[in-house]
């Protein structure tokens, strides 16, 4: 069978490899049952690529990303490397793939599956059917604006500064995927900033109305300043739709609208391209929102779901199959609503265990839906 769709894996650090592998176990399957095969190359990034190579992200592995059909990477960083000066950081390398890819648009949704309602730190009445998607904008604002630094003051005072920078081409782009996300969902966009206190907040929403008026008057539009819109997530998290915010408030609002879920380690994310013109391909990176987890890297405790949740998001987006998607979510549900969990999901009631065997679950509830 030849393999015809080219993938980029980069497992990273931490608990990365360990996901991961339960990832290449559903590959593995899809490729003996459902004839889905793909020319998998590994790259080193974050951490492990500072120990190998002395770079966070080497050229090679940018170099791998550009030939891939899409990237799926693991996380990246831990203790070993806190140390180091802030341009070597592991963490520098995932942002280097979304510059130099131009991936400007992070998708991360946040459903509240059934199963898990109760693992929720929030009322389960106030979190059952919660389904929002975060577009997040990813390759400008606070961090990447300039200048930024650490200097001494005129006074001796030591300064830390970054700047906040949009064009108005940045913001329109990436108001485009919230309003086309809204369209095949409820219709619902709110877009979020601090207009009232940053000129760069001013400018986006004025972008991102001037786009809707032209371009999406079908969409329902709302504008509200980030600090309000994380109050609202904790207290009516079902008003939402798809969220819309830069870098940094995108960033901050995503991780609080996960946690509505009850772990990291449920969530996935997906990070676009533009899709080319020419070609009609897009770059695209996806990756589970959870870190690398230092703390029990090694220990075959982590969740996987958010791993393996990504390559459905992988299938979707960047191969269209839709149904393969489909098939590995519906899997995973059905694994949980069978009761088992990992220790960051566990319930009272249900039976804990570790990495390999929900990897192991979530094969064989492939295999029983696939009959």
């Amino acid at each position: 069978m030849p393999a015809n769709k080219k993938l980029l894996v980069l497992p990273g650090d931490g608990i990365g490899p360990e996901v991961m592998g339960e990832v290449r176990r559903v590959i593995d399957w899809m490729a003996h049952r459902r004839s889905l095969s793909f020319e998998i190359e590994e790259g080193l990034v974050g951490g492990c690529a500072i120990d190998a190579v002395g770079s966070p992200c080497p050229d090679e592995t940018v170099a791998k990303a550009r030939r891939a059909d899409a990237v799926l990477f693991g996380s990246v960083g831990g203790p070993k490397w806190d140390s180091l000066p802030f341009e070597q950081r592991p963490e520098l390398g995932i942002l280097r793939l979304r510059k130099d890819l131009g991936l400007f648009a992070n998708l991360r949704p946040a459903v509240v599956l059934d199963p898990l309602v109760e693992a929720s730190s929030l009322k389960a009445e106030v979190v059952r059917g919660v389904d929002i998607m975060v577009v997040r904008e990813t390759v400008g604002g606070v961090y990447f604006g300039e200048p930024r630094g650490v200097e001494k003051a005129a006074d001796g005072r030591r300064r830390g500064f970054d700047t906040q920078v949009y064009f108005e081409d940045e913001i329109a782009r990436v108001a485009r995927v919230a309003f086309d996300l809204a369209r095949k969902r409820r219709g619902k966009v709110t877009s979020v900033e601090k207009a009232n206190v940053m000129q760069s907040g001013r400018l986006w929403r004025a972008v991102v109305g001037e786009v809707h008026r032209a371009e999406y008057a079908d969409v329902q539009l709302e504008n509200m300043y980030a600090d309000n819109c994380a109050m609202q997530l904790c207290s009516r998290p079902k008003q939402f739709d798809v969220i819309l915010g830069d870098n940094l408030f995108g960033d901050v609002l995503s991780d609080l609208a996960a946690a509505l879920t009850g772990s990291l380690g449920m969530l996935p994310s997906a990070t676009l391209g533009a899709v080319d013109a020419t070609t009609g391909k897009r770059h695209a990176l996806y990756e589970p929102i959870h870190g690398s987890a230092p703390d029990i890297a090694g220990k075959g405790v982590a969740n996987p779901c958010a791993q393996m949740l990504s390559f459905a998001m992988l299938l979707r987006w960047s191969f269209g199959l839709e149904e393969d998607a489909r098939l590995l979510e519906t899997a995973i549900e059905k694994v949980l609503a069978g009761g088992l969990r990992t220790a960051d999901i566990m319930q009272p009631g249900m039976a804990r265990v570790g990495t390999s065997v929900m990897g192991e679950a979530v094969v064989r509830e492939l295999e029983k839906l696939a009959a």
